[in-house]
């Protein structure tokens, strides 16, 4: 395909959306929808407002624009990477992150609880001065936490070197080095045995070894670390679970992503009456367990 089919936009945006609905991708690290991925990758490479398209529609481009816009089009079609992995961000509700192929593209039905500042689990948010963020990866449920708890330090792992050099990028990008401490541990290990937390968050690797088979190809792209939770999804959140026993202050919450798995939850924690949060995709995302439940007495 040359550049000498496209003038405007418009007509790139029409031939991407084609190209993507063609080329079968998945779409699950933002947008819904081919079309719009198309914006977003078109927008994004040509240096224009994210919210503003129907302005530029009818733009004619350069000669070079369109053969830059086409090289990301068809990146995205034949490599199957996702668009994070393209534009280098990606972004939760109104904060924009720095990503690459070091860490998995950040999403999380958690950090549509965090402005909420989990209530009403969380009686006093100012109350809260220590936060754990287990399974930190690029750091943006830590920075979501450290900017919502405006009186907590907020502690974040995870055991890959990798990830933790993209979490310290978008700390220092958020200046919340003061804020955040990051510490490669795996899980609980590299803690201090005698600090306590007030709120432990944590979306970590949670997909079952038969889902992990499946997965299309842009999830592929991404470190397998970070997703494969083994048999049945919940090898890391059964340890995660068993040492928040001893992490969690007393009147303190856990608060567990554990995506599709609600039944392996369940049937992992069976001696556990999970309390099940509402997100935009329903009630079976995200569980909490308060302190008292774990066994942790005032």
């Amino acid at each position: 395909m040359t550049s000498t089919y496209f003038a405007t936009l418009r007509d790139v945006l029409r031939f991407a959306t084609t190209r993507f609905n063609g080329a079968g991708l998945f779409f699950g690290h933002g947008s819904s929808n081919a079309f719009d991925e198309a914006a977003y990758l078109l927008l994004h490479t040509l240096k224009l407002p994210l919210d503003r398209l129907d302005p530029f529609l009818d733009a004619r481009l350069l000669p070079e624009e369109v053969d830059a816009l086409l090289k990301v089009v068809e990146r995205r079609a034949v490599e199957r990477v996702p668009a994070a992995y393209i534009t280098r961000e990606a972004w939760l509700g109104a904060y924009r992150f720095y990503v690459d192929e070091r860490t998995i593209v950040p999403r999380s039905f958690i950090a549509e609880l965090i402005p909420e500042q989990f209530a009403p689990w969380v009686s006093d948010p100012e109350e809260v001065t220590s936060v754990l963020e287990l399974c930190t990866g690029s750091g943006c449920l830590a920075v979501l936490l450290a900017d919502t708890f405006g009186n907590a330090h907020v502690d974040a792992v995870d055991l890959s070197a990798d990830a933790l050099e993209v979490a310290a990028r978008n700390v220092a990008d958020y200046q919340m080095q003061d804020r955040i401490t990051l510490l490669r541990s795996d899980l609980y290990d590299a803690l201090p045995d005698t600090r306590k937390y007030d709120l432990i968050v944590t979306n970590p690797p949670y997909v079952n070894a038969g889902s992990m088979a499946k997965l299309p190809p842009e999830y592929q792209r991404e470190p397998q670390m970070a997703l494969a939770g083994g048999d049945d999804g919940m090898d890391l959140v059964r340890r995660i679970v068993d040492g928040a026993r001893s992490r969690l202050a007393p009147g303190g919450v856990l608060v567990v992503e554990i995506g599709n798995e609600r039944e392996h939850a369940e049937a992992a924690f069976a001696d556990l009456e999970l309390t099940w949060l509402s997100t935009s995709a329903g009630d079976d995302m995200v569980f909490l367990l308060t302190a008292e439940q774990l066994g942790i007495l005032e």
